[in-house]
């Protein structure tokens, strides 16, 4: 079972942290939207078609609602957000501000009704985790020469917030009794909701799918296999068959994964300041973990 368990592990660690560097690939020659919204229609239909034929019941109508509220802050607001903003942002920082996500699920659970009240342990850990975004994204005097695009890391703040919103909502939605049936049904409402903004805002005057490089198709085509599929069912059997502090060790290691490969293969800078600020922003996380005694505060939601 240890050899299982690891094996699935190093899956989570290492799919998971590539996505980063896939999507930017895919953002190269597709629209940001668009290719977010192939992506989690077709990894929609193969994984609720695979759990229907396993005997999964099919979602209600008041469970297929829920999954469109929760597939659309998580998918729409999540991961098109940060495809859209890998297109002016290297993907190894984009990596590090997303995993400022349980910051954000802290502020986000306690200001919801009947929400849980912060411990001070947990407080620090916001105030070190908000400096370590200070330091990756802060004034050119901290900046070893390297300047970040202003929206696209406002984009990945607010996929952040909106993330960990989707998270806290999905806690108490009424939504199917398996993970994967869930998952599936997000991917499908959500991957419809980016296809639509796709429609209404990307500039379909200037492309053609005749522009999409083989490299950007390949990417793609890994996100859905591995990133979608693969990435998630080893982490849903992961929460079955390891324990929960085990299982959030992803959250900390899938930005370190993120920023080495986006240096190793796109040539993304790897400077003194973004791994300062990687240590200040994951040390934040493990060390607000410290204080759960049962779940840890890392977002669960439907993959990368």
């Amino acid at each position: 079972m240890k050899v299982k368990v690891w094996a699935a592990l190093l899956a989570v660690y290492l799919v998971w942290g590539s996505t980063y560097l896939m999507i930017r690939f895919v953002v190269e020659t597709l629209p940001p939207f668009l290719s977010a919204g192939l992506r989690f229609v077709v990894s929609g239909v193969i994984l609720l078609g695979w759990r229907r034929l396993a005997g999964d019941a099919a979602p209600t109508l008041r469970q297929w609602r829920s999954a469109a509220i929760v597939g659309t802050l998580l998918l729409l607001g999540g991961n098109g957000l940060v495809c859209w903003a890998e297109q002016t942002v290297p993907s190894g920082v984009a990596a590090l501000i997303i995993g400022t996500v349980p910051l954000f699920l802290v502020i986000a659970d306690a200001v919801r009704p009947n929400g849980t009240r912060p411990s001070l342990r947990v407080l620090t850990g916001l105030v070190i985790g908000f400096l370590g975004i200070y330091l990756l994204v802060g004034p050119s005097a901290i900046s070893d020469g390297m300047s970040l695009n202003g929206p696209g890391v406002a984009a990945l703040l607010l996929a952040s917030l909106l993330w960990a919103i989707g998270s806290i909502y999905s806690k108490s939605a009424d939504l199917p009794k398996t993970a994967l049936m869930t998952t599936g049904a997000e991917m499908l409402a959500g991957g419809f909701a980016l296809l639509v903004v796709s429609v209404l805002s990307e500039r379909w005057s200037v492309f053609s799918f005749a522009q999409v490089s083989a490299g950007s198709w390949l990417a793609l085509a890994y996100l859905i296999v591995f990133g979608s599929m693969i990435g998630f069912a080893s982490y849903a059997w992961l929460l079955q068959n390891a324990s929960i502090p085990l299982v959030a060790t992803y959250a900390y290691v899938n930005p370190l994964v993120a920023v080495f490969l986006g240096n190793w293969f796109a040539q993304e800078p790897l400077t003194p300041r973004i791994l300062s600020a990687s240590a200040v922003i994951i040390g934040s996380v493990i060390f607000m973990n410290g204080s759960y005694r049962g779940k840890p505060a890392t977002a669960q939601g439907v993959g990368k």
